[in-house]
């Protein structure tokens, strides 16, 4: 059983309340046709630093003891959450560190230097960002923020699902994308504890697809660097908490392709006029490929961010 209550991520909601914006649930008619059901899109691409990470790193940040906060924080991050982190830790007058690739989109990257956190960057193919972040940690005593194996984190990121049940509480389904699997843990947690008969789906890119075998094993299941165009999703295992939550509550893993995640962006930001990026367009992509049981009536989608570099986007077509 997880350690992690409905009550922890009821907590994380009132702690945040002040840092984390209570984003959107929209709706799509010819979506709803598509996909033979009724999809309620939750908006993190409109959330503060475009992603839901602001909610689990506003809820770790805020966590710590206060006789440890002078000292700062430090994370690793493909983007989002290290934006996050940067965001809580100046909103506490803090300093932050962040370990970024050095690949990461060149949004990302500007919009965390424009916190104030200081960017230490890495190859991703080579270098390992724990070890560093470690490192940093041990030369200045800040406090690692893990991006989504540790409870504090997973409860900041199950509010997420918390305020969409209390916006449409009669879901059959909920669908995720998974990456470190912090996000669909915290709301996994929230969905069945408040309505148990509902099923959540994660989805991850094709190439991605650590949680899927994993799942299949019995195990954690390591793979290579995936070549994604979802960077958020580019986990290679998935994490010593994150999977026992997941093999507990997740109904399945379905897997999408990078042209299927092209196209629910491309419908996304032409039909809906939204924003959104690659990993968090995943879940989307799911639900337009028909990748769900057909007896599935309302079926909630994070839509996890909404980072997208411009110069992503003129590829698009």
């Amino acid at each position: 059983m997880s350690e992690i209550q409905l009550s922890d991520i009821q907590a994380a909601a009132e702690r945040t309340r002040g840092i984390v914006h209570h984003t959107p649930v929209l709706t799509s008619h010819t979506l709803d046709a598509m996909a033979g059901a009724s999809v309620f899109f939750k908006c993190e691409n409109f959330q503060r630093g475009g992603a839901f990470k602001i909610r689990g790193a506003a809820n770790f940040v805020l966590s710590i003891p206060k006789t440890d906060l002078p000292r700062g924080v430090v994370t690793y991050s493909s983007g989002n959450h290290g934006q996050a982190v940067a965001i809580a830790a100046e909103s506490l007058g803090i300093a932050a560190t962040i370990v970024m690739p050095a690949d990461a989109p060149a949004l990302k990257l500007a919009a965390t230097r424009t916190h104030g956190a200081k960017i230490v960057t890495y190859d991703r193919a080579t270098e390992d960002r724990e070890a560093i972040a470690q490192r940093i940690a041990d030369e200045t005593g800040a406090t690692i923020v893990p991006p989504y194996d540790h409870p504090w984190t997973i409860a900041g990121q199950g509010t997420v699902a918390l305020e969409l049940l209390e916006e449409v509480p009669d879901l059959d389904a909920l669908v995720v994308p998974v990456g470190g699997g912090g996000l669909i843990s915290g709301s996994c947690i929230v969905a069945h504890a408040i309505r148990p008969g509902i099923r959540v789906f994660g989805v991850e890119p094709e190439q991605g697809n650590d949680t899927l075998l994993s799942l299949r094993a019995g195990q954690s299941v390591g793979i290579s660097l995936p070549e994604t165009i979802a960077d958020g999703l580019r986990a290679t295992k998935p994490g010593a908490l994150t999977l026992p939550i997941i093999q507990q509550h997740v109904k399945d893993i379905v897997l999408v392709t990078d042209k299927e995640i092209r196209d629910a962006m491309k419908f996304l930001l032409t039909r809906m006029k939204i924003l959104v990026e690659p990993s968090g367009a995943a879940s989307a992509a799911a639900v337009m490929g028909g990748k769900l049981p057909r007896d599935i009536q309302k079926v909630g989608v994070i839509l996890s961010g909404g980072n997208v570099d411009l110069e992503y986007l003129r590829t698009l077509g």
